[in-house]
């Protein structure tokens, strides 16, 4: 595959049309994988000279924040500095000159920015329902299953299955793993198709790792942070609420806030990232497991501003729905204040109605009108995983895991930003993974109480 991405840096210096496989804007491992594996495998079972080029829909100062992503290009020896990211190739340019043709993987929505690209499209592979035919030539292959990278085994396997070789079986059998929680049947990800694929898989490269080994080795991998700065792992996982110019930025951080606390330079950074985004507060939630694994979360709420800080910290402090049972940790420095959250099964999705209570206190209090808060993620995938219905209120049709009202009839032939084609599986977010983790977690507790009585 190195090799393969080489020449696809190469082609990219050429004057000549390219044939584009997009994965999405998120560019989890599924969409990652499903992109480059889809492209090789065309790229091989094409005629002479034609390459499809598998372009991350991130800018490459982004890749650290995946760190799963990050893990398994070193597991499988393929260099980051192969592939090629959105930042690196323009492709409006490219369709304004009558040379791009695109493929899209993992998703079936072009961003409102890229809407002009929707012209170029002629094939859609993805594993959430469209509720809409295509008119020719954009030929449409969906089906709801756990993983895109499920499909792109197929289409391989089905295809030529001698164009498939041990390092891209690899690939597309730790992802569909991954994406389908270790294909555990009580967690109902993995649909019979992939379990189908990940057995085919196996059966053709024995020497594949145990489904055990890969999926803990990955899961692990996105949850560790310890390669990021400060800035980085605040905006890894990052949400905000806005009202009245106040922005307040809430960020899960994967590790001990004590631990987090003793970084170097950290009132320095937090000072420069709440700066660079323009946020008034920053509410940190750190969360992990013990050796014992028993979750852990814990807060951190930095506000240089002691007025909104107070109200934030009072509200938090007397909460009864949810309950947060905090207990003030010492702190290293008066703007920063830290919590020891007893309540471990109040995640993030859970405080967002309780922190835009505290910002409506903060404008009582000081007598400010105030309209209804804004809550936006950093990226359409985050916006779509997190919110539960309790959040609700706070955004307009961005949480996927809830029911949601009637939508609009679906534009015919439209790829486009605001069309409500995205209704399949939820993706799961390194939050809900742990969140499901730490309900998994309790209910072992409560078991072993119940059994000891």
């Amino acid at each position: 595959m190195e090799d393969y991405l080489q020449d696809c840096r190469a082609a990219l210096q050429e004057s000549r049309p390219l044939h584009v496989v997009l994965g999405n804007e998120a560019c989890d491992l599924d969409s990652m994988v499903s992109a480059l594996a889809l492209a090789f495998y065309l790229t091989k079972t094409a005629k002479a000279g034609e390459i499809f080029i598998p372009v991350l829909n991130i800018n490459r100062s982004e890749l650290p924040l995946r760190g799963d992503n990050v893990f398994f290009l070193q597991k499988a020896q393929i260099p980051e500095s192969v592939l090629i990211f959105r930042d690196e190739i323009d492709l409006h340019t490219l369709h304004q000159a009558g040379q791009l043709t695109l493929t899209l993987v993992d998703h079936h929505i072009l961003p409102k920015s890229d809407a002009a690209l929707e012209e170029a499209v002629v094939e859609v592979l993805d594993h959430r329902p469209i509720e809409q035919k295509y008119c020719p030539p954009c030929h449409v292959s969906v089906e709801l299953v756990g993983s895109c990278a499920t499909l792109v085994a197929e289409r391989i396997l089905q295809g030529a299955p001698e164009a498939l070789d041990r390092q891209t079986a690899s690939l597309l059998h730790g992802t569909i793993i991954l994406d389908c929680v270790n294909m555990d049947a009580k967690i109902g990800k993995a649909t019979p198709k992939d379990s189908k694929y990940v057995e085919k898989l196996e059966a053709l490269f024995p020497d594949l790792p145990e489904r055990k080994d890969i999926f803990d080795s990955l899961q692990k991998a996105k949850f560790d942070v310890s390669g990021l700065t400060t800035e980085q792992m605040l905006r890894k996982d990052q949400k905000a609420i806005y009202r009245q110019g106040i922005k307040m930025a809430i960020s899960a951080v994967y590790m001990d806030l004590e631990v987090f606390l003793q970084r170097l330079d950290l009132l320095e950074d937090i000072s420069a990232f709440c700066h660079d985004h323009s946020c008034d507060a920053l509410v940190a939630m750190t969360i992990f497991f013990t050796p014992n694994n028993e979750p852990v979360r814990q807060l951190a709420i930095f506000c240089p501003h002691s007025a909104l800080r107070m109200t934030i910290c009072g509200v938090l402090e007397r909460s009864t729905s949810p309950p947060l049972k905090l207990t003030p940790i010492p702190s290293v420095s008066p703007d920063l204040q830290a919590y020891v959250q007893g309540n471990t099964q109040v995640s993030r999705k859970k405080l967002l109605p309780v922190l835009q209570e505290a910002l409506s206190a903060y404008f009582d209090s000081a007598k400010i009108p105030s309209g209804q808060p804004e809550v936006v993620g950093l990226s359409r995938e985050q916006a779509d995983n997190e919110l539960d219905r309790a959040g609700n209120s706070l955004i307009s049709g961005l949480s996927q895991d809830e029911e949601e009202p009637p939508l609009p009839p679906t534009p015919m032939n439209s790829l486009v930003d605001e069309c409500p084609l995205d209704q399949g599986l939820p993706k799961l977010s390194a939050e809900a993974v742990f969140e499901k983790c730490t309900q998994i977690s309790l209910s072992q507790s409560t078991t072993a109480c119940s059994s000891n009585n």
